[in-house]
């Protein structure tokens, strides 16, 4: 059977494929051989410009020719990396073996080829890769995406944010709102929860086998290898990595900084999960109406049906992620003594808990965009529930001190259809001074919204 997108095993890379396109030169094996080559390449120029008389410093048009392997890096590089692995059975290898490939016929680097991943170990390469992967794959794909949806969601904050709404706490109905006020809530969540991603410091380690320097210092003993790992680590890129140095590690990074950003990830998924089934039950009272599309189908057998499907969408991949990133996050931290395998194949899964997570941020839009609000169905709900008015009048009659407050609007309130001529009859009984009175008497559920306007224009 061919690879195309009809036949391809995971839907990110099948039905979903065009979705995720950003993500993939970044996050996907060739987005991992490219990094490779970049921190190889990386820690080769810098061994040149260390002061051994082994290693003369590179001449100008040898450091750009290497530079330029790395910024023309094709997906015929990473076949022909591939290749040689069919040989080697190991991945690392086989980029060294791909970048000596590239030194032929220069005499200049053919000499100094064996400085080709002098001292490391396999995973001073692969970490931070990874980490120059998901430093890529956040500030360029994650962060920009989640970004759309917050000023999505702001905009919607002010646009609604005198639009009185009916509250709904365990379902029942209670004290209005303003549909910019609940937006609002959702915006102040997921702005501090993108900030906790955007925070988390992106680490790489160089340091050997098992992270004591052994190998470098049983070659030049008296070199700061710990202050030059971390020159070559810290340089911003082209030059260095622009990481941020770990100085302990056993043989591999401990993974922490990915837990941290993994678990930061899945709290912004989770507040999403939440507005998501919001909306669709916003959509589900008639509060919202969705965009319609020519051509769409909502049932094949109901015609009338406009379901919210990219709520359910979203919600549904936001699980996916959340499962996948929470597992990266326990499983990562943990290895074996000073090195096991386990992690090198969960690994290769964090594009895909990435991926699943953009994959909803795009539905989630989506959604987004579509919706309508229908200003007639909300004023409808709130005529219908003079029953939280309770709140108010119970709330000034206890600042007047009459006896019994909550208890008398419970009595005449509570499993009860109440109407605005039973509410005011009440009120006009009440022992309580007239122009309390009059602002109760005044007071409808749609005007029962306290600051909330004021709370949503300030987002």
């Amino acid at each position: 059977m061919s690879q195309t997108t009809i036949t391809a095993l995971s839907p990110l890379d099948g039905r979903y494929a065009a979705k995720l396109a950003p993500l993939r030169p970044i996050m996907s094996e060739h987005g991992y051989m490219h990094r490779r080559v970049q921190v190889e390449i990386a820690w080769f120029i810098a061994l040149s410009d260390a002061g051994f008389a082994e290693f003369k410093p590179l001449s100008t048009g040898a450091r750009a020719y290497l530079l330029s392997l790395v910024k023309n890096f094709s997906e015929q590089d990473s076949a022909a990396i591939k290749e040689i692995e069919k040989t080697t059975n190991h991945d690392v290898k086989a980029v060294e073996y791909w970048i000596k490939s590239k030194f032929e016929a220069r005499p200049e680097l053919e000499k100094a080829a064996e400085f080709v991943h002098f001292a490391c170990t396999s995973e001073d390469i692969n970490n931070t890769s990874h980490a120059l992967q998901l430093r890529a794959g956040r500030d360029l794909v994650l962060l920009p995406a989640l970004d759309r949806i917050v000023l999505k969601l702001r905009e919607m904050t002010h646009q609604y944010a005198e639009v009185p709404m009916l509250s709904r706490t365990h379902g029942q109905t209670a004290s209005p709102t303003t549909v910019g006020k609940e937006l609002a809530n959702v915006v102040v969540r997921l702005t501090a929860a993108c900030a906790a991603i955007a925070d988390v410091k992106i680490l790489g380690k160089m340091n050997g086998a098992v992270g004591n320097y052994n190998a470098h210092l049983s070659a030049w003993p008296d070199f700061d290898w710990e202050a030059f790992s971390r020159k070559v680590v810290e340089t911003p890129e082209p030059m260095g990595l622009g990481l941020t140095f770990q100085p302990y590690s056993i043989q591999i990074e401990p993974h922490d900084y990915m837990a941290q950003l993994f678990d930061a990830t899945a709290r912004a998924n989770t507040i999403l999960v939440d507005l998501s089934r919001d909306i669709w039950g916003y959509v589900s009272l008639g509060y919202f109406k969705q965009k319609l599309k020519a051509g769409e189908i909502g049932s094949s057998t109901m015609p009338h049906k406009v379901n919210p499907i990219d709520f359910e969408n979203a919600e549904g991949n936001l699980g996916l992620a959340n499962a996948l990133l929470r597992h990266l996050s326990e499983k990562l931290p943990v290895s074996r003594w000073q090195r096991d395998l386990t992690d090198s194949t969960v690994l290769r899964n964090i594009g895909v808990a990435m991926g699943y997570s953009v994959l909803a941020y795009s539905s989630l839009m989506t959604g987004l965009n579509k919706l309508e609000l229908n200003e007639e169905a909300l004023a409808a709900d709130l005529d219908a529930a003079w029953e939280v008015l309770a709140e108010p009048i119970q709330t000034v009659m206890r600042r007047y001190g009459v006896p019994g407050a909550y208890e008398k609007l419970k009595e005449v309130t509570r499993g009860k259809s109440v109407t605005a001529q039973a509410l005011h009859g009440l009120i006009q009984g009440l022992d309580i001074p007239q122009a309390d009175k009059d602002r109760l008497l005044a007071m409808t559920p749609a005007s029962y919204v306290g600051k909330a306007a004021e709370l949503a224009r300030r987002v």
